[in-house]
This record gives C-alpha cells, sequence and structure tokens, in this order.
C-alpha cells in the first residue's frame, strides 16, 4: 500500500469537498432533522459525502467505506477501511457559524494509519501518516510546544451521538472541567479540536465515546504532532475503529501535560 499516493488522494478529495462546502454555505442549505436528539443534516453533507465517495472508491475501489450519513460501504471486516466525515460541523454550518471541516482516515484491520483534516474557511489541510509526523499543506510539521498557564488549561470537550443529557459520567466530567480549566469549547466540531491541539492552539481534549467517523482522523493528526492520548482512568487508550463506545473515551494533551490533566478529572 502506497500511503503516500493514499494521502494524495485523501487531501485532494478532502479540498474538493471543502469547495464544495464552502460554495455551499453562501445558498439555502436544504437542513433537515437527523435521529431523534435535535441534530440536522444538510444538502450539502450528502453532496460532500458523495463526492468523497466517488474519489475514493474511484482510486480504491476494493476498500470498504464507512461514512456519516451512507455508513458501511463495501463489506465488513476487510482489511482497508476509509471513515468519511463528509462536513464535521453541521449544527454549526445550520446556524451560520463559519466553523466546520471536512475529515478523512484510512485504517487497515482497524487501526488508523492516515489521516486528512481540511478546514475550508482557512482553506488550510492538516495531514499524517502514522510514525511520519503530522504536517501542514505546506509540508510544515506540526510538534505543539508544553506551554502551561497559571491560569489552568484551555481545552475542548467532545461526546459521541445519543448520550443523555442526564448522563452521570458527563456531567462529573463536565463539572470537574468547569472548575478547573481556564475555557472548556464545544465546537460541535471534534475534528477541528483535534487541529488546535495539534497545532498547539487548545492545551488538551477530553472526550466521552466519541463518534466512529469524527475521531480516527484527528486523533492521528494530534498523536504524530507529539500529543498523547490516554482512557479516562490513565490507563492506555487503544485505537480501533472496531471499539465499542466505551472504548472511545479519552484525554489528549501534551505528554507533559497529561498527568495534571488527568488529576483535574479525578
Amino acid at each position: 500500500m502506497d500511503l503516500d499516493h493514499a494521502r494524495t488522494v485523501a487531501v485532494e478529495a478532502a479540498e474538493a469537498a471543502g469547495t464544495l462546502l464552502l460554495e455551499g454555505t453562501r445558498g439555502a442549505l436544504g437542513t433537515r432533522a437527523k435521529g431523534e436528539a435535535g441534530d440536522v443534516v444538510t444538502d450539502l453533507d450528502l453532496a460532500s459525502e458523495k463526492l468523497l465517495l466517488e474519489r475514493i472508491l474511484t482510486a480504491y475501489p476494493s476498500h470498504t467505506v464507512i461514512a456519516e450519513e451512507s455508513g458501511l460501504v463495501g463489506a465488513a471486516g476487510g482489511e482497508w477501511t476509509w471513515l468519511v466525515d463528509p462536513l464535521d460541523g453541521t449544527n454549526n454550518v445550520a446556524i451560520g457559524l463559519p466553523t466546520y471541516v471536512v475529515g478523512v482516515a484510512l485504517c487497515r484491520s482497524g487501526r488508523p494509519l492516515l489521516g486528512v483534516v481540511h478546514d475550508p474557511v482557512s482553506r488550510q489541510t492538516w495531514s499524517a501518516v502514522r510514525g511520519r509526523g503530522a504536517v501542514t499543506s505546506s509540508g510544515l510539521r506540526l510538534a505543539p510546544p508544553y506551554a502551561p498557564s497559571p491560569h489552568g488549561p484551555l481545552l475542548a470537550w467532545t461526546q459521541g451521538y445519543g448520550i443523555a443529557r442526564d448522563d452521570a459520567t458527563v456531567r462529573r466530567l463536565k463539572t470537574a472541567l468547569d472548575l478547573n480549566a481556564r475555557r472548556v469549547l464545544q465546537l460541535w466540531a471534534p475534528l477541528l479540536a483535534w487541529a488546535m491541539l495539534a497545532r498547539g492552539d487548545i492545551d488538551g481534549i477530553v472526550g466521552y465515546r466519541a463518534g466512529v467517523v469524527d475521531l480516527p482522523a484527528g486523533a492521528l493528526l494530534a498523536q504524530e504532532a507529539g500529543i498523547e492520548i490516554r482512557a479516562l482512568d490513565g490507563g492506555p487508550y487503544e485505537e480501533c475503529v472496531d471499539a465499542p463506545g466505551d472504548e472511545r473515551s479519552f484525554v489528549a494533551a501534551h505528554p507533559r501535560a497529561l498527568p495534571g490533566l488527568l488529576s483535574l478529572l479525578e
């Protein structure tokens, strides 16, 4: 498998989808309800996903794709699986907030090997190949410094779909973060939060039962930039797209900041 070629395919597809989204947000969105939790889907989600699927499956017709709106495309359990988030931040777009990205990941036997995140608004793309670092569009390596603040960390919070508002773990974690962090962002676009962590714009992310399609690309990007990810109890974080929701709960930060962040959650 030529991962450099796969990265080129993914970057070009994500940027083409980003152009589609940027132009589309200037017109009527075609928004409708999605599920019973108050989420929405737009015509832009579907158009972006169609473009991404066509690009990926044209290049790799034997691969499987898991896309946010289409679900499983191809046979389950294959060696190579692409994860596609065509519009991470749909709820933001629906209310006119220009905070959204496109995410693509490639996994081998469930383990992410390639991640791409593209921001159509800033026209920036970040990508990572496992073991080879994370880079910007211009090839600049991402390596966030350890820069603690006396006022506490600037964090992002993310959680998966279908988490009840009165979930006891969510309430405990968010209360602890609100009491101890300088700020807690809820971007409604987890992949953008991962890119911000990889760049050093924020100090950490706490996630609870994160979604499948909007996790691997961003997590790999941050890891390859030097970020460490642990389970909520401080134990090892196992990367596998097939893992159940409970195993997609995590704390991510610079290795030197991680012990302090974990202590905030105790």
